[in-house]
């Protein structure tokens, strides 16, 4: 007997096998960039200091400090991220058009990469990844490096509606404190989640569980991920599941984003970055604190 499919929904299904078929992977290795060092699609963006990329980077990369992301107003008590159309426009100034692959790196273990690829997943990018390891990944497996600077021709940075739901706020981490879902995942320092009996606004959010950025990080080869099986267990034993939502914080926002790229790369969707954590949160008097090594 035949089956009759409704045009429409050929029409999605069809659509959602195009961009299954497209999605960029978060991590692509130093033999996958390595193949399209020349492809103009694909844009490479050095995150490393400022020095670091004059003395190497690799072939082709722009580069893009951590502090252009993110910034801090005379009055603002911390740094923030940029707006939407600040971000637009430092993207177009540096080249960067919506239509390419944007593939990111520093020599930090990802940590810069990483925030710039919350960043652009959070404005829906359409491609964006991580080259695992960065800088000392590819220095270690013998991959060319150049120190002449790279620039591109500045272009339009055109932001295409709603990107992924991927920001906490304040209100929602309070909630969270509250014993409501999502899961807290305190990604700082064993010292920093402990607090300090001399600092009254030290410690970690109430019910928070902590797994150190770093943790992700597999030093000897060349500050690359961990593989998914050491990972997994340790996340799972934390109550982070692929069907519970996540949120990191850390201090400023910077390594959550990094253990955001982590989660993303292992397959977790409902992930969220507070991107001004503890600088925000502590700032409250009334908002919860607790200290020790117990969530």
């Amino acid at each position: 007997m035949s089956r009759f499919i409704p045009k429409g929904l050929v029409a999605v299904l069809l659509a959602f096998v195009a961009a299954m078929a497209e999605a960029a992977p978060v991590l692509v290795d130093d033999a996958w960039v390595a193949a399209r060092l020349d492809d103009p699609n694909v844009v490479l963006v050095d995150m490393s200091d400022p020095t670091q990329y004059l003395r190497f980077h690799l072939p082709g990369a722009v580069h893009l400090p951590y502090d252009a992301i993110v910034k801090k107003p005379p009055a603002a008590r911390f740094p923030t991220r940029l707006s939407d159309a600040e971000l637009a426009a430092l993207l177009g100034n540096v080249g960067i058009a919506r239509d390419r692959h944007v593939v990111l790196y520093d020599d930090m273990g990802g940590l810069n990469a990483a925030r710039l690829f919350w960043e652009l997943e959070r404005i829906g990018h359409p491609k964006v990844s991580v080259l695992d390891g960065g800088l000392v990944t590819w220095v270690l497996n013998g991959r060319r490096v150049v120190n002449e600077p790279v620039t591109r021709a500045p272009t339009t940075y055109t932001l295409d509606g709603p990107g992924r739901d991927n920001e906490a706020t304040l209100a929602e981490v309070r909630s969270a404190a509250e014993g409501h879902s999502p899961l807290l995942l305190d990604v700082r320092s064993d010292e920093e989640y402990a607090g300090s009996p001399r600092e009254p606004r030290s410690g970690h959010v109430p019910g928070a569980k902590l797994w150190s950025w770093d943790r992700a990080l597999d030093l000897p080869r060349g500050f690359a991920r961990r593989p998914p099986a050491a990972l997994q267990p340790t996340l799972e034993s934390l109550g982070v599941k692929k069907d519970r939502p996540v949120i990191t914080y850390c201090r400023s926002g910077h390594r959550a984003a990094q253990t955001y790229l982590t989660l993303r790369s292992l397959g977790y969707d409902k992930v969220k970055v507070y991107a001004n954590s503890m600088n925000e949160y502590a700032a409250h008097a009334d908002a919860p604190l607790k200290k020790g090594r117990e969530p």
